[in-house]
């Protein structure tokens, strides 16, 4: 019998979720009040998967790159779904950004910041979710972004002057496999950096860490969100 697009979405978000909840049992994190946060990262599918997913009631979505993150928001008539940006944010697409994505999760300069937060107040927006994006590599790789986890706080500073921003708290990605970084032990060194945050912003307690390969990663370490991408949607489509 051939399977469905939407069936196949339904049992791979369920395994997802079954996935996250025993990983957060196993961490000890049994209180309702410490869940998971679940993103599904749709970069290169297509706006109907995105539509499917909020019909199966994923709140969250991710998006890569502008021009897709913009053209999905257009296609998808919902008002339940809450927008992400999680590429490396350009400067030059900071205005644009500005008007589809709810939440930011790549800050990683200070550049970066008055723009958005000139650009979300002349868009009349409500006030945008920032998440700084750290560094953990072993050695610094500008090429994946992340800020150095001794600026951090100066980040958070900035970004709290905008009342057209909200600081939430701090991502990271995990260091590539050829680095030999333990995930577990890259995601530690983000959650005390976290807690550091969270000394002076007391409310930006968000925490993203962990994708499809390393998510239990992300949650013994105490991330409050992951970013689920492929164990989700399948094999990435060619980007064209």
């Amino acid at each position: 019998m051939t399977v469905t697009r939407r069936e196949a979405l339904a049992q791979r978000l369920h395994d997802v979720h079954e996935r996250i909840e025993a990983a957060r049992i196993a961490a000890g994190r049994t209180e309702d009040h410490d869940q998971v946060q679940l993103v599904v990262v749709t970069k290169t599918f297509p706006a109907s998967d995105v539509a499917l997913l909020a019909e199966l009631g994923v709140t969250d979505v991710g998006e890569n790159r502008d021009q897709e993150g913009r053209a999905k928001r257009a296609d998808v008539s919902s008002d339940d779904l809450r927008w992400h940006m999680i590429g490396r944010l350009q400067r030059n697409k900071v205005s644009s950004v500005a008007r589809w994505a709810d939440v930011v999760e790549s800050i990683d300069r200070h550049e970066l910041i008055a723009p958005l937060a000139g650009a979300v107040e002349r868009f009349d927006r409500n006030p945008v979710q920032v998440l700084l994006q750290v560094s953990v590599d072993p050695v610094p790789d500008p090429g994946r972004g992340g800020a150095d986890p001794d600026d951090v706080e100066s980040l958070a500073e900035a970004v709290s002057r905008h009342e057209a921003l909200h600081l939430a708290g701090v991502m990271a990605v995990a260091p590539h496999p050829d680095t030999g970084m333990d995930p577990r032990a890259a995601f530690d060194r983000l959650q005390e950096i976290s807690a550091r945050v969270r000394t002076s912003w007391p409310h930006a307690r968000e925490m993203s860490a962990g994708m499809s390969s390393d998510l239990e990663a992300g949650v013994a370490a105490g991330a409050t969100q992951v970013r689920i991408g492929g164990a989700i949607l399948g094999e990435r489509p060619p980007v064209q």
